[in-house]
């Protein structure tokens, strides 16, 4: 697996563009010469070789490139600490990793000029209605270079219908960031267990919708860049918005 977008922007946005160690700018400035040059590097705190630094059996294979898994170092540290893996733990690295992110997450509160991070939508991106979902393998398509996933449904009447959306839901929450990175025949067999789910709600008369969305992420310290969103709603048979 490769470390996807969505990791990356959260990682360098909350490091603030430093080094967690040695705090070092990691974009260096154009010269009169030559374009900028990107001196950072997004290290893996558990390696997912079982030769590589920290490495961790019992750490689940899915999280290796998750943003959680990483720390943002300049390419000096980033040797350093793998190199002396025993003194560099991960623990260590993950305490060095909120410590840095907590002082830069201070530093921006402190500037009153910093307008704050928000999500906004663009009217001409927001889908005019919601596409009918039949199978997992739609799900997983639409989850795809998504950043985040929006969902909704409709009001629930018994324990069995909110059981029954809930771990539909859950489902599509806990593989759908993933999608692009699942190897072909996880995706598959994910693919056929979602389609049973959608099977199973239809039996109980819902039906799954869903669209995809590009909203704005602004300001922070990444400025302004596209948030791709999917919209899965789960919405009765009878419900004439749809």
């Amino acid at each position: 697996m490769t470390i996807t977008d969505k990791p990356r922007k959260i990682l360098w946005g909350r490091s603030g563009n430093r080094c967690a160690i040695c705090k070092q700018e990691l974009v260096i400035d154009t010269t009169c010469s030559d374009d900028e040059s990107v001196v950072g590097e997004e290290c893996h705190i558990i390696s997912g070789r079982p030769t590589g630094p920290r490495y961790d059996p019992t750490f689940p294979k899915e999280q290796i490139d998750s943003y959680e898994n990483l720390i943002l170092l300049c390419r000096v540290h980033h040797k350093m600490v793998d190199d002396q893996h025993e003194t560099y733990t991960a623990d260590f690295l993950r305490q060095t990793k909120a410590n840095h992110e907590n002082r830069v997450s201070e530093k921006l509160d402190d500037d009153l000029t910093r307008r704050s991070v928000r999500l906004r939508r663009i009217k001409e991106n927001i889908p005019s209605c919601l596409l009918r979902i039949t199978s997992g393998k739609q799900l997983l398509n639409l989850a795809d270079d998504s950043y985040e996933l929006s969902f909704d449904h409709d009001e629930l009447d018994s324990q069995e219908e909110v059981e029954l959306v809930g771990r539909f839901l859950q489902t599509v929450r806990d593989w759908g960031d993933l999608g692009p990175d699942l190897e072909p025949s996880d995706r598959v067999r994910i693919g056929f267990e979602l389609t049973e789910y959608i099977r199973e709600l239809e039996d109980v008369d819902f039906l799954v919708f869903g669209a995809r969305e590009v909203q704005v992420l602004e300001a922070g310290v990444g400025g302004r860049s596209d948030w791709p969103v999917a919209i899965i709603h789960v919405l009765r048979k009878t419900n004439k918005s749809r």
